[in-house]
Formats: structure tokens, sequence, C-alpha cells
């Protein structure tokens, strides 16, 4: 297989929003996303961005992605979360999301990071198994924590 990966570009939203779809039909949650291509066009490519993404790509073909940003911990200083690694379902397991991986670990390390930190599924078996044999560690008694924007209007307006 051969294919390349790059920074992500404005253009290039459409096919990230597709893909950010098709996760969402990976994990069950098949109307989940809200977000829209203006969305991530803006969020992504203004003067202030929200986010990076590495695409992987294949023939002029978006096959892959890792979007993330920079966070801060207290503990740590900056810091990196991965909010998604997508390959389309087609592409799996042959080597794409591991090298986008890859380029995401050389990008922390070589712009000094001291952590990259996200999320797997419990029941995502295939996930897990390769972040842990490249090292990664999955924090056992930690839950993530949210609230949406439906629960925060309910919380301000009640205190």
């Amino acid at each position: 297989m051969n294919f390349t990966i790059r920074v992500a570009l404005k253009k290039d939203m459409v096919f990230v929003h597709q893909l950010i779809t098709e996760l969402a039909i990976f994990e069950k949650e098949p109307f989940a996303v809200e977000i829209t291509v203006a969305d991530l066009e803006k969020d992504g490519f203004s003067k202030d961005s929200k986010f990076k993404i590495f695409i992987a790509e294949e023939k002029g073909i978006i096959i892959g992605m890792a979007l993330f940003y920079e966070r801060y911990s207290t503990w740590k200083g900056k810091v990196i979360h991965l909010e998604d690694l997508i390959v389309t379902k087609s592409k799996r397991n042959l080597g794409v999301g591991k090298a986008l991986y890859r380029t995401l670990m050389q990008y922390a390390f070589d712009n000094n990071f001291k952590r990259v930190a996200w999320e797997v599924l419990d029941w995502n078996k295939n996930a897990i198994d390769f972040y842990e044999n490249t090292g990664a560690k999955i924090l056992k008694g930690w839950h993530v924590v949210h609230m949406n924007e439906q629960k925060l209007k309910n919380f301000i307006n009640k205190n």
C-alpha cells in the first residue's frame, strides 16, 4: 500500500467530516455528529485555530486522519490531546493508523510536549491492544466526564 501522511488543508474538511461521520457510525452513535464542514474550516483554519490534523492520502483520496490539539496539564505542562484517529473501513489493518499515530507521536516529541492523551472505548479491543503494544498506558480507575450543551444550560440556569 502506497500512501502519504501530510498536514491537512482547508479543502480537506469535506473528507475529514466524512471520516468523522464514519467514526460515529463505528462507535454506534450515527446521529451524534453536530459539527459541519464549515465549522471545521472555521475552527481549524483561522488565526486562532483550535486543532491540527494529519491526513493519510492514497492516490489523492483521504483514507485516514489524526485530529489533535494542545492542552495544558497542571502537573506536566504542555500536552497534546488526540481527539480522533480514524482510518476508513476499507483501509484498516494496512498500517495507515500506525503511520498516523507515529507521525503524531513524532510531532509531540519534536515539539517537546510532555504527554499525548486520548480516550478509547472499552469494547474497542483492537485499538486497546494496538495502543498497549506501543507502550501507551490505559488508565484504570479514571472516568471520562462530559457536560453537554443542554446540561450546561440547565446547570447555569439552576445555580
